[in-house]
């Protein structure tokens, strides 16, 4: 596909996904504040049947809210649902995930030297997402579904599990993005096949002039608080591939865990604080708990192996040298298995350009940001000349069908 096509496939879903993604996260937001902090009904007739209210101010107006425990008397004329933000962040995700990955080869999905190719890279995604969301729904349905605590216990094993596999089997910056998805599909699946429908059961059962069963309600409840601790792990994933020190590191799989463990610390804290719970030392505790983190990510990869560097082999083409050459004064300082560039302890997005193999494994982003646009080296902090582009791009140019296949 057309580079300058994708790009713009890129730019588009990254944009959508932000907005539908910031409609779905903020309305969780909204609605779990705003449950944690209803207040008893003194005086009204209906106290018997409501859970509680609150006042708010806003925007130059007020407004008053009401929840009741199971439903109200009547349904009124027009019943506003929260689904599509839901689906449409998922949606936009799946896109991104094609146009990132799954349509632009093996070389984003899979580390160097996997022998699963493309094919097998894609199926291990996919199989992510979908097995990630069976797993999870069948701990909730199963007797486990009914201790909320061992069911959390059983969430964290099952991501626990899922981000040691796929640091294993993906790319680093490819795993951490799939984790995140298979957490974000989790979430849209909570809301598909359980909150909806279970809402759907509730409404037809009053238009019968039945009452709800409470269950359906605290089903959806269940799954609905599990998309709150989810949030903020999912918001460091969705940013995690512009941070190749974490997804390239070592122990990636321990860093991906910690840092989630800190943002479902975090929200904990926001939940409790809705309610007067909040301790004072809880937030403290998630930043000591995140600089914990940081030291540690230095010190392990200190104690790691160092990457194998491949070796150049020598090249029948004549611009092999010269192209090489050009990429070692240029790009390497940061684009290396040990960048040697301040401030970078792993290469950019796991892009190594030490060889003539590495280039031909990354000639699509090299074009894109080296040859068709002046982004990269960054600022143009190594002074790469015109010439030297060009150049560099008639070499990839030639070599682009082997980069493919």
């Amino acid at each position: 596909m057309d580079l300058a096509l994708m790009d713009w496939l890129n730019l588009v879903g990254r944009w959508i996904h932000l907005i539908v993604g910031i409609a779905w996260i903020g309305s969780s937001f909204y609605f779990v504040w705003q449950d944690n902090s209803l207040e008893p009904t003194a005086d009204d007739p209906e106290r018997k049947r409501l859970h509680g209210e609150i006042w708010m101010v806003h925007g130059g107006g007020f407004y008053h809210a009401k929840k009741y425990k199971v439903a109200p008397p009547g349904l009124p004329e027009h019943l506003h649902w929260f689904k599509w933000e839901a689906y449409s962040t998922w949606l936009s995700g799946m896109a991104l995930l094609f146009v990132v990955y799954y349509l632009t080869g093996a070389a984003a999905m899979l580390p160097p030297g996997s022998a699963l190719g493309w094919g097998g890279g894609v199926a291990v995604g996919l199989a992510s997402l979908a097995g990630g969301w069976l797993a999870y729904d069948l701990m909730c349905r199963s007797p486990l579904g009914r201790d909320d605590r061992l069911l959390a216990v059983g969430v964290v094993v099952l991501v626990t599990v899922l981000t040691v596999v796929l640091t294993q089997v993906l790319a680093g910056r490819a795993a951490f993005l799939h984790v995140g998805a298979t957490l974000g599909t989790i979430m849209v699946g909570n809301v598909f096949f359980v909150i909806i429908p279970n809402q759907r059961r509730m409404v037809a059962a009053m238009r019968k002039g039945e009452v709800p069963d409470p269950v359906w309600g605290l089903k959806g409840k269940q799954r609905s608080v599990h998309n709150t601790y989810f949030t903020l792990p999912v918001l460091f994933l969705m940013i995690s591939n512009h941070y190749p020190a974490l997804y390239g590191h070592p122990y990636s799989w321990a860093l991906l865990l910690a840092i989630g463990a800190v943002g479902a610390l975090v929200r904990h804290a926001f939940v409790l604080r809705h309610t007067g719970r909040m301790r004072p030392w809880m937030l403290p505790a998630a930043g000591a708990a995140l600089v914990a983190v940081m030291v540690a990510t230095a010190a392990t990869r200190s104690l790691a192996p160092a990457p194998a560097v491949a070796e150049t082999s020598a090249e029948a083409d004549p611009l092999a040298p010269v192209a090489l050459a050009i990429v070692e004064a240029r790009c390497t300082a940061c684009h290396a298995a040990a960048p040697t560039f301040e401030g970078f302890d792993a290469p950019p997005k796991g892009i190594v350009l030490e060889t003539a193999a590495d280039l031909r494994q990354w000639a699509g982003p090299v074009l894109q940001q080296a040859i068709h646009s002046d982004a990269m080296p960054l600022g143009n902090v190594t002074a790469m000349q015109p010439e030297e582009r060009a150049l560099l791009g008639r070499w990839l140019t030639g070599t682009e069908g082997a980069a493919a296949q």
